[in-house]
């Protein structure tokens, strides 16, 4: 039984292990097992990131909303996810780490199978906010109990097998989304996740127990949780509904923008004069931390945005089933993985700012390439960029979380990480609507620009009607073949504006001074 404490005002603690329940610390296949079961819960939780990506149109389809509206699976969760983060800490020391972690198992499994239930948009969107708050806490808990059982000198390769599972899930989530969509139906893509969930919660209390944290009495900054939650939905919600209501020429975008602003703007004052504030954003004062995350935001914006997108693309206009869009997408983990253990060996001996500057400039490169992709293009045409852009994932995120941690003091750390992850989930949140948006916008002007060049003569539906077409067939294939043209210049367009996004990217992390310490990473998540 964990003891109860009370602690003074200030920074929340770490989480630290209750005195007595290390008499019998796991050994051999029992530590093997614990380390594979917090493996598995942090691999459902970034899964469940992707894996929704190539089943939107399914998912859309089947539910009788719009693709557009589909995105809102992904936001959803997302947004949710992010707004849990910064409450782990404070969750962990009040109720205790291990408690904390099976309950958010449990309760992301159980999330999990409701999404497969519902049967409308709305009602999938609101279960998907569930399962993203139950699953905030899992990647930061999972590798704080692997790095509390595994003894010090097997530390390296546990944070290495976390570390992997973090890669290895967003690649796996497209192939597996799509698979499940094509061969059964889109709410396996959800329930898979229940029997992991279950056996996880039920094995990880059994086992983990004996590891329980110390609970301690901290005051929770219920204002400051209050306002970030309403900043940030008014926000989500403003990006999402404002293509469906033409902007600002509805009082309802209009009104949710006033909202996202004053909050924001009540939440930046109340945080930075709060003793103990959800968000510390004290620590922006540091310069290498303020060029970190201006630099992921940048960078990562970009990557999730056009991730989101090739789906989208390759479904609705490439003829492609959401299996092979999600093989198809899938192609930069390969190379992010086999990659990875090396840079993290580079980033301990060389600037992490070189490295950061390399990996965004490669994938700023390869989605430059991307810009010119045409509606003939085979697979390969396809892939051979996205698999290649590979590389400069770890080269980008590894060591840009330790350049980012070593620019704060110490004790500020688990802040740190903290804020840092929830503003890049915020930032891939945040640009899948935009692109959503301005792919939409941008389909739109391009196909009226073409509509006005093609066929002034009228020769393409004599050509076609020649043919044995009628003229309706004929005008409805020309149509059709502006539309797809249409599309794939938005679709360059959308590229073009991430490699923009990569070169400022490449820029921001100039701003930060040489680091002058290595970073415990073991904090981030």
């Amino acid at each position: 039984m964990s003891s109860t404490v009370s602690a003074d005002a200030g920074v929340p603690p770490a989480p630290q292990p209750a005195p007595g329940l290390f008499e019998a610390p796991l050994t051999g296949g029992q530590l093997v097992g614990a380390g594979i079961l917090l493996a598995a819960a942090n691999f459902i939780a970034v899964l469940d990131t992707t894996i929704a990506n190539v089943s939107v149109s399914t998912i859309a389809g089947s539910l009788g909303a719009s693709t557009s509206q589909g995105t809102y699976v992904i936001t959803s969760y997302a947004v949710a996810e992010a707004i849990t983060v910064p409450l782990t800490g404070w969750l962990a020391n009040r109720f205790g780490t291990v408690r904390v972690f099976i309950l958010s198992m449990i309760m992301f499994g159980l999330f999990s199978a409701l999404c497969g239930f519902a049967n409308s948009l709305g009602m999938l969107i609101a279960f998907r906010v569930l399962q993203g708050l139950a699953g905030g806490p899992l990647m930061p808990l999972s590798q704080t109990l692997l790095l509390r059982i595994f003894p010090k000198e097997k530390a390296p390769a546990a944070v290495g097998l976390w570390a992997m599972t973090t890669l290895v899930a967003p690649i796996a989530g497209p192939i597996l989304g799509g698979v499940l969509c094509d061969q059964y139906s889109w709410p396996y893509i959800f329930w898979i996740n229940v029997p992991v969930a279950l056996v996880c919660g039920y094995l990880g209390w059994r086992m983990l127990k004996r590891y329980e944290s110390t609970m301690v009495k901290l005051p929770i900054d219920r204002i400051g949780l209050i306002l970030m939650v309403i900043w940030v939905a008014a926000l989500q919600l403003m990006l999402d509904e404002g293509k469906e209501k033409d902007w600002f020429e509805s009082t309802e975008i209009v009104l949710l923008a006033i909202v996202a602003v004053v909050f924001f703007v009540a939440f930046l004052i109340w945080e930075l004069t709060e003793k103990n504030p959800i968000v510390d954003l004290r620590v922006f004062r540091h310069r290498g931390f303020t060029a970190s995350v201006t630099t992921i935001c940048l960078a990562f914006g970009a990557f999730f945005g056009s991730v989101v997108l090739t789906p989208l693309w390759l479904q609705g206009y490439m003829g492609y089933t959401a299996t092979w869009s999600g093989c198809v997408s899938a192609l930069t983990g390969i190379l992010a993985v086999m990659t990875a253990p090396v840079v993290a060996k580079m980033s301990t001996t060389i600037d992490a700012r070189k490295l950061v500057c390399i990996g965004v400039v490669w994938l700023g490169l390869m989605t430059f390439i991307r810009a010119f992709n045409t509606t003939d293009m085979s697979m390969f045409q396809i892939g051979w960029p996205l698999f290649l852009q590979g590389v400069g994932l770890p080269l980008f995120f590894v060591p840009l979380t330790g350049l980012a941690l070593a620019s704060v003091n110490e004790e500020e750390t688990a802040s740190a990480a903290g804020l840092m992850s929830f503003c890049r989930t915020m930032a891939g949140a945040i640009a899948t609507s935009i692109v959503n948006t301005s792919w939409e916008n941008d389909t739109t002007y391009f196909r009226a620009e073409l509509s006005g060049l093609v066929d002034k003569m009228g020769d393409a539906v004599n050509t076609i009607t020649a043919s044995g077409l009628s003229a309706d067939q004929a005008t409805a294939s020309l149509s059709q073949t502006v539309q797809n043209q249409a599309v794939m210049l938005a679709t360059n367009h959308i590229f073009m504006m991430a490699a923009i996004s990569f070169s400022l990217a490449a820029m921001a992390v100039w701003l930060a001074p040489k680091p002058t310490r290595v970073a415990d990473t073991s904090a981030a998540h």
